[in-house]
């Protein structure tokens, strides 16, 4: 009797993130051990055929494919059950919700817009097909979150271009967080309303700083995204210099922070230049070697507020920590925490024996899900790390909010408690947690857990650094 079960859907479309978590979910039923729901692009169908299936010869990037392998009869009929259930979590939900029933499909970008009253588009595709659904969105009056990554950057190019040629702000590609009037788009944290606006080259340090900013009781009015080579020396911040002019003439912002990894030194001077003409205060959050670190930033802009610094959350080690000899090892899932762990492990430790990796840059998210929300790769490198004897302490970022992994410390903190139990002493874990305590995934029960696994906690992603650094025994 057979276990396995292909199919296509014509014409089905669902987001990919959407269809990650399906695939997710599925794959974690007892008795599945394969599954993947996704558009049968060209890259999904490799996928498919790398599990294992025959992809179907007439699938087209528009039709779904459903795919699943499980132990025996019984797994895979209950994986196929729960399938509808899952997929149907969409945006018809609501409507459904209503008495309105299965609304017609719109068959434009355009004529859903007018339908939905909608003035923004968020574009979620894989990124081969990001730019003409994004451009579809311009051309009908939107402006336009792109969460999809991989898109090249002549496109990005031409989208801003276009944007800025109809006076509307494209956000990213690759933006993976935005707040507009107090609406979290992408993995948005649950932050207060308030005074402060964000233009971010970065996902999660915007996210770090409104979480910082958060505790201290200081509220955004709007976190606008713009993609992580905005402030590159090819894309020359186009979509930056719209969103200073907008949070400029919002009212509701008093000041404005830009966040980004190191920027190309002219398009950093650009920037300042436009910043000079602007009514609005502004505070640089930009890393790089001199410059503030993000809990810095958040500091700077309390003072600048007239609100007190806080002590910033922390939730130390059950067990004291103190320096052994060995690596240190950074596993992240937020590009600029972990380009800011780098920054300052470089600082007090050089470059010799230790690293940093970023598990949601492109090359590792191709064809997979972000790693805020399918965390496979990273816990099978924690195990690695934890079972070399060169490693000394790992140093991991847990970033909450909406759209993440609805339970990180679920899976986290059994990891840590089982790599720390194998080496004993000669093992520390240090944890980032950048969240609110109105977050979903309520930050300090994650905090709690993660402690109670073994690890130092810390809210802010410098301090976390610091420590972990401060573990290392120099030579």
């Amino acid at each position: 009797m057979s276990t396995e079960h292909v199919e296509v859907r014509r014409g089905a479309y669902h987001d990919s993130v959407t269809l990650m978590r399906v695939s997710r979910q599925l794959a974690g039923r007892a008795g599945v051990s394969d599954a993947l729901t996704a558009m049968a692009t060209e890259l999904n169908r490799g996928l498919l055929s790398e599990l294992g299936f025959d992809p179907p010869a007439d699938a087209g990037p528009g039709d779904l494919l459903v795919a699943i392998r499980a132990v025996d009869r019984a797994g895979l009929d209950g994986a196929r059950e729960a399938l509808d259930g899952l997929l149907s979590q969409t945006s018809l939900a609501p409507l459904r919700a209503q008495g309105l029933g299965t609304p017609a499909p719109a068959r434009t970008t355009g004529s859903a817009a007018a339908r939905a009253g909608a003035t923004l588009a968020l574009v979620s595709v894989p990124g081969e097909h990001a730019f003409v659904e994004a451009m579809d969105a311009l051309t009908s009056g939107l402006n336009v979150m792109v969460f999809s990554d991989n898109v090249p950057v002549e496109q990005e190019i031409a989208l801003k271009e276009e944007a800025a040629r109809r006076d509307l702000l494209v956000m990213g590609p690759d933006c993976g967080t935005a707040v507009i009037c107090g609406v979290g788009l992408g993995f948005a944290n649950a932050v207060r309303p308030g005074r402060v606006g964000l233009v971010a080259a970065s996902g999660s340090g915007s996210q770090q700083l409104m979480c910082l900013l958060d505790a201290a009781g200081v509220g955004i009015s709007h976190t606008l995204g713009v993609g992580g080579r905005d402030l590159s020396a090819a894309v020359s911040a186009r979509s930056t210099l719209q969103a200073l002019s907008a949070l400029d003439a919002d009212p509701a912002t008093e000041l404005i922070i830009i966040v980004s990894k190191p920027p190309a030194p002219r398009v950093a001077g650009l920037v300042r230049e436009a910043v000079r003409r602007l009514s609005t205060p502004v505070l640089f959050a930009m890393l790089g070697p001199g410059q503030d670190d993000l809990t810095g930033a958040a500091e700077e802009a309390l003072i600048r507020l007239g609100r007190p610094v806080p002590q910033w959350p922390h939730w130390p080690a059950p067990v004291p920590q103190v320096p052994r000899r060995g690596a240190l090892r950074g596993l992240f899932v937020g590009g600029t925490l972990c380009e800011e762990a780098r920054l300052i492990a470089r600082d007090r430790l050089g470059t010799e024996d230790h690293c940093m990796i970023d598990f949601g840059a492109d090359e590792l998210t191709r064809g997979r899900a972000h790693p805020m929300i399918d965390p496979a790769l990273r816990l099978e490198r924690l195990a690695a790390e934890g079972a070399d004897p060169s490693c000394a302490v790992i140093l991991l970022d847990v970033v909450l909010g909406h759209g993440a992994e609805p339970d990180p410390a679920a899976l986290l903190a059994p990891a840590i408690e089982e790599a720390l139990a194998a080496r004993g002493p000669d093992l520390a874990v240090v944890v980032s947690l950048c969240g609110t305590a109105a977050d979903p995934q309520d930050r300090d029960r994650q905090a709690s857990a993660l402690r109670g696994a073994g690890a130092a906690v810390f809210a802010s992603n410098a301090a976390a650094a610091r420590h972990a650094a401060s573990l290392i025994e120099l030579p």
